[in-house]
């Protein structure tokens, strides 16, 4: 199934490069395509407990979906996979 879920915190490339690489490293997770100018990642998965890891693994990065809460500590792991993802 294809989804596109909004997140919180993305910035820029970085950020999208840094969430493309880890999370196309899910099993069961596929075309992972992230957009920074609209806060958004869509991707391909096949069952609903892939949609829960992705979104788990979104949160441990720092980049909560829409509508979850986003505190301060959401907002500088974000920062620092941002660095990441420009590094990298």
């Amino acid at each position: 199934m294809k989804i596109s879920i909004k997140i919180q915190n993305i910035k820029c490339g970085g950020c999208s490069k840094g969430i493309t690489s880890k999370l196309s490293n899910i099993s069961g997770i596929d075309e992972v395509d992230v957009d920074h100018t609209i806060s958004e990642v869509n991707f391909s998965y096949t069952s609903a407990n892939d949609l829960t890891t992705f979104e788990r693994a979104l949160i441990q990065m720092g980049y909560p979906p829409e509508g979850i809460d986003n505190p301060l500590s959401s907002k500088a792991k974000s920062f620092m996979s941002c660095a990441v993802g420009k590094l990298s």
